[in-house]
């Protein structure tokens, strides 16, 4: 099967959720005062922004490099972000479920502390399987989401052979999407996750040497500092 000749990832916007959780975990609470469902999260002015600056940067890129198609996850700060990067440029979007954010069942709008307190069982259960296999009741594991990733990626690359794609998702579709094209192991990705606190708007992407897929940019800020945008970071991993 011919490889794509590019794809990039692009992580959502600041949402008001990010700024809800950052002010509960810096406040040391137990729940994050969300209002919407998750798939109802909004972008925050200054996310808006930084998707902006996400456009400003993929219409810089010389023609025959910028994404001729955009894969976005339906939840409402993604199709935001896609929607103000892509404004002006000939890029058909397509929404696909299967790039929604992990979800977390019982743990949902919990802090790290919440988390301890309410759920002591789920925590303890949690640290002994380790971030990759545990699945909180009701949610879904790491593991659960790559099925659906390796599903997604097979019919991108059936769809478009030698095509430009970009993909518009959240922290752990960037990080689960890095396993799958680069073939990491479960410490590997465990290592990158410790190590990275991915940017909202960061751009991560990949090239074809004409064999395969080779990283070009993973968690890329500087078309956000060129423009004035400040870098945010909310880093879910964990949960």
């Amino acid at each position: 099967m011919v490889d794509l000749q590019w794809l990039g990832v692009v992580r959502h916007g600041q949402s008001t959720g990010n700024v809800l959780a950052e002010q509960a975990e810096a406040g040391g609470l137990e729940e994050i005062a969300i209002p919407e469902r998750d798939a109802d999260v909004p972008l925050s002015e200054l996310g808006r922004e930084q998707a902006q600056a996400v456009g400003r940067w993929l219409a810089g890129l010389p023609v025959h490099e910028r994404p001729k198609v955009a894969v976005v996850s339906p939840y409402l700060r993604t199709r935001q972000t896609a929607e103000l990067a892509l404004a002006g440029m000939d890029v058909p979007a397509v929404l696909d479920e299967r790039l929604r954010d992990r979800e977390l069942g019982v743990l949902d709008l919990l802090t790290t502390r919440g988390v301890e307190a309410r759920q002591p069982v789920e925590a303890a259960r949690r640290r002994r399987l380790g971030k990759f296999y545990y699945r909180p009741p009701g949610g879904e594991s790491w593991a659960d989401v790559l099925l659906r990733l390796r599903s997604l990626l097979g019919d991108v690359r059936t769809a478009h052979p030698g095509g430009r794609v970009v993909l518009f998702g959240h922290e752990a579709i960037v990080m689960l999407v890095r396993y799958l094209v680069e073939g990491l192991d479960e410490p590997a990705l465990m290592r990158l996750a410790k190590d990275s606190a991915l940017g909202n708007c960061s751009i991560s992407s990949w090239r074809s040497d004409g064999e395969r897929l080779r990283p070009e940019r993973f968690n890329a800020v500087e078309h956000l500092h060129r423009d004035e945008n400040p870098a945010t970071r909310r880093e879910n991993a964990d949960r």
